[in-house]
């Protein structure tokens, strides 16, 4: 009993000739036109990523207009909801940091009449003292520095910070009229989703299994479900570790802001690979301006935090939801990275994934014709035999005449 209809076959002059071609106008057509195609790809991920929840309110008698507009709302709700509560908790750690640098730099103490930084600054210059470096002068370098800034170069700082704000805010406009784009093609997909699943499905049957577009739906979710545990493994491990450094006196005030460093890391981890690098950053930066040897015990933590991340976590979590060689993830987020930037990174996971679905769904219905028929095969040669003898009455013949 067959399971399906046979392949499609596609013969070697066609392997040859046509499917170069494709792959360069493909190349071409996306250099060309790289930003209109990253944000149908964006938004093709986040339709098909919605599209089981849309799904799903159908099977509640819902029209399918209205199942997408609630589950658009909803998800519009929970990323505006996360962004709000995010910044919240950054401004008002950030203001109180402010203020602890602010009083680190200005407020003399009444016991030493000095500020917390100069304190530092003796505590390390006597260390270097003690360690025959009496050349280096910490306290002379600053001052000098601060006397080098002139009105002038005030000026011109002042210059540069109006330019960079111009061109900050163009991007911010750009950036946000791409988001409502993104937004506007992801709803109309989603209310031609099933039309394009009819049109797939009559086109290539599952043949008893998912259809394709099913098939690249639980890819993004398996991705999804991948990454938001690992956000919240690692973001709470680096607020705890934060928060033990801080109670433990080993970074003084550390525990203030426990929740803020372990939110960054849970939000920074969506970014492969360079997520790790980054998160440590502001601890690390915090921990510099209280005191200098906590940057050791911060350094510390992250590196047995990433450790456990790279052997433990990423191995059982993210195998089985990319199912991806690592060599094939590196070079996805290369390309994602030099073709759009960022947002390129962010967007090539739940793309390689999608991509592994498709390949695996087409891998058992398209036969490429093989080419060691065309090398090895016997090439037939028409050969007319004559009987033995044959040769002699003709030479007979012709020498009599």
């Amino acid at each position: 009993m067959s399971s399906g209809p046979p392949p499609i076959r596609v013969p070697r002059w066609i392997q040859l000739v046509v499917l170069p071609v494709v792959l360069l106008l493909a190349f071409l057509l996306a250099r060309t036109l790289g930003h209109v195609l990253f944000l149908f790809l964006t938004a093709s991920v986040i339709a098909f990523t919605l599209n089981p929840l849309v799904r799903d309110l159908q099977r509640l008698k819902l029209p399918r207009g209205l199942s997408v507009a609630l589950v658009s709302v909803i998800f519009a709700t929970a990323f505006i909801g996360l962004l709000v509560a995010l910044g919240t908790v950054v401004v008002s750690e950030t203001r109180s940091a402010a203020e602890r640098i602010d009083t680190y730099i200005t407020e003399e103490s009444s016991l030493t009449g000095q500020t917390g930084v100069e304190v530092d600054i003796d505590r390390l210059q006597a260390w270097l003292d003690d360690h025959g470096l009496e050349g280096i002068r910490i306290e002379e370098q600053l001052d000098d520095l601060a006397e080098s800034i002139g009105a002038g170069d005030v000026s011109g700082y002042v210059q540069d910070a109006i330019s960079f704000a111009q061109g900050a805010a163009l991007s911010v406009i750009l950036f946000l009229f791409s988001v409502v784009l993104v937004v506007v093609i992801s709803i109309y997909m989603l209310l031609d989703m099933p039309r394009l699943e009819r049109s797939i499905d009559r086109r290539f049957p599952p043949h008893g299994g998912l259809p394709l577009t099913q098939l690249i739906e639980r890819a993004l979710w398996g991705y999804v479900k991948g990454q938001a545990i690992l956000s919240v493994v690692i973001g709470t491990s680096a607020g705890v570790g934060m928060w033990i450094l801080g109670t433990t006196g080993l970074v003084e005030g550390a525990e203030q802001y426990a929740l803020l460093f372990g939110l960054w890391t849970a939000f920074i981890e969506v970014i492969p690979y360079i997520g790790p690098w980054l998160s440590a950053v502001p601890p690390a930066i915090y921990a510099l301006v209280v005191d200098p040897v906590g940057v050791l015990w911060v350094a510390a933590l992250f590196v047995f935090i990433y450790q456990v991340e790279g052997h433990v976590v990423v191995p059982n979590v993210m195998a089985s939801a990319l199912r991806l060689h690592p060599l094939l993830v590196i070079f996805g987020l290369l390309a994602g990275g030099a073709l759009y930037g960022i947002p390129g990174v962010l967007v090539a996971l739940p793309t390689m994934a999608a991509g592994r679905a498709i390949w695996e769904f087409f891998g058992e219905r398209v036969d490429l014709e093989s080419w060691d028929d065309a090398r090895g095969g016997a090439v037939p040669v028409g050969v007319e035999l004559e009987p033995p003898g044959a040769e002699e009455p003709q030479r007979a013949a012709s020498g009599s005449s």
